[in-house]
């Protein structure tokens, strides 16, 4: 009797044959067949094992997307939907992967085959225990910071001493920033190894926690191999850390799910090389399938790339990539989304209209390391713009522990800061007395969600005005009147 249960997975091919033979092979690749009829196979295991084509949908012709053995000048596109039976795939993540998105990407009568969405049966979601911290957990662990959350990355990626290494830390925690990260190159080098680091991070950040009243925490890249991965994460938790980092694309789902085993901080999940599978439209999955994975696998927090980001995805692209992590998932609770790549004082209003949810973790690296006053000015110049108070030691306080000295400014770093502030001016709109929004939203459904919220004048953090006035209310942009439904992001190629 074959499985009610079923994996649905909806795919873009593009095939010199009909699509539905096209789809057809994929299925039997994927399943209990092979390019040939084969001894054995029998209908009995046809009946229960195959994988069977749900829907067919015909896009019309196009040029191929990919090379192929043949070179045709023109191909067939359609959208094909396949059930998976849950027998052939069990609870297994790794299996799960292989059967959905494993060797029928090199199939040579395809020249265009991407995995755009993914169902997943009931009892496959509640066999994974997914996230351990997510968005409210992380939040208590920094003093329970309400809005958007704020983090930086150690800048430079690597080659720093300890010393130097200290005295970012020192700067960026008596900023009261809210978590701190390795670089995904940082990982266990001989010239700052991670016991180092994790020695060094943790009593600065206990320092700087006296004087500030504010926890802030220091995700620790852990990535390496996977003999040792127990050992790395005891050695940060043991010394105090809150947080542990894996690159989940170069390390494999098995091995999150093996760390979401015996983690007792939340881990944040870097997406390193995950364009190599996710960049082309015509080849891999797209991010709300691969999500879905590092979710069961137990990641919380997930990059999701940045608005304004120096990287590939579009915009409209990045906030389809939130609203995913944003979803519901069976039972298990929400990851915290991370945008990072190029984030700084100008994008968070573009984001929360395009989102409307503030359970977000914004990474802002060279928009804090090249800060004119140094990591810890470029962490105030940020808060504000986030929704967030500016939380400052006071001067005893600075004194008792102090960060690196600056002097005054000289007339042409005053002239770079003003040129700096007119990049911010497209933002601004007409000031506004509306009332200053509440930045505690609910999470968006698969409908949308928007939320009724002042327009107005940010206060740009380079202005000697915003530097002077910590407490001024910061009014997010309004949302634009749009819904968005999951279609939105299975956008096809074509």
């Amino acid at each position: 009797m074959r499985d009610p249960r079923s994996v649905r997975c909806t795919y873009y091919l593009e095939s010199e044959i009909e699509p539905e033979k096209a789809a057809a092979i994929m299925a039997g690749e994927q399943s209990s067949g092979t390019f040939l009829p084969v001894p054995g196979e029998s209908a009995r295991i046809r009946e229960r094992h195959a994988a069977r084509i749900a829907n067919v949908q015909e896009l019309g012709f196009c040029r191929p997307s990919l090379p192929s053995r043949a070179n045709p000048e023109k191909v067939r596109a359609a959208l094909v939907t396949v059930d998976f039976p849950m027998e052939n795939v069990g609870t297994d993540l790794a299996t799960l992967q292989t059967a959905i998105a494993g060797n029928l990407f090199e199939l040579g009568d395809l020249y265009a085959c991407r995995l755009q969405d993914m169902q997943l049966p009931e009892d496959f979601v509640n066999a994974h225990p997914g996230p351990a911290f997510g968005i409210e957990g992380t939040r208590k662990l920094i003093s329970d910071v309400r809005g958007v959350m704020v983090g930086t990355i150690v800048k430079p990626n690597v080659g720093l001493s300890e010393e130097e290494f200290r005295l970012v830390v020192r700067d960026l925690a008596m900023a009261s920033i809210d978590l701190i990260k390795d670089d995904e190159l940082m990982t266990d080098p001989a010239y700052l190894p991670l016991e180092r680091r994790v020695a060094v991070a943790t009593e600065e950040i206990r320092a700087a926690e006296q004087h500030t009243g504010h926890a802030t925490m220091y995700a620790f890249n852990i990535t390496g191999d996977l003999a040792g991965l127990r050992k790395r994460h005891d050695l940060v938790v043991e010394a105090g850390g809150r947080c542990v980092m894996l690159n989940i694309p170069v390390m494999g789902m098995p091995a999150l799910a093996l760390l979401r085993s015996f983690a007792e901080v939340p881990i944040h999940g870097h997406r390193a090389g995950l364009a190599a599978s996710m960049r082309s439209k015509a080849l891999g999955m797209d991010y709300r399938v691969w999500q879905q994975m590092a979710r069961l696998a137990g990641a919380d927090h997930l990059h999701a790339s940045g608005l304004g980001s120096k990287f590939y995805e579009l915009d409209e692209e990045v906030a389809a990539n939130i609203r995913s992590l944003l979803e519901p998932l069976g039972q298990t609770i929400a990851p915290l989304p991370v945008l990072s790549s190029g984030q700084n004082v100008t994008t968070p209003g573009p984001t929360f209209g395009a989102v409307g949810s503030t359970d977000l973790m914004m990474l802002a690296g060279g928009g804090v390391a090249a800060h004119p006053d140094g990591p810890g000015a470029g962490v105030r110049s940020l808060l504000p713009g986030m929704g967030r108070r500016r939380e400052r030691s006071t001067a005893a306080q600075r004194r008792r522990l102090p960060v690196r000295k600056r002097g005054r400014r000289s007339p042409a770093r005053s002239a770079d800061i003003r040129e700096r502030c007119l990049r911010c001016q497209p933002l601004a709109s007409s000031p506004t007395t509306s009332p200053e929004p509440r930045m505690s939203s609910p999470k968006p459904t698969a409908t949308g969600s928007k939320l009724p919220l002042s327009s107005g004048t940010p206060h740009c953090p380079w202005t000697p005005t915003s530097s002077g006035s910590p407490d001024l209310p910061v009014h997010w942009p309004v949302p634009p009147s749009t819904t968005w439904s999951p279609a939105t992001s299975q956008a096809s190629p074509r």
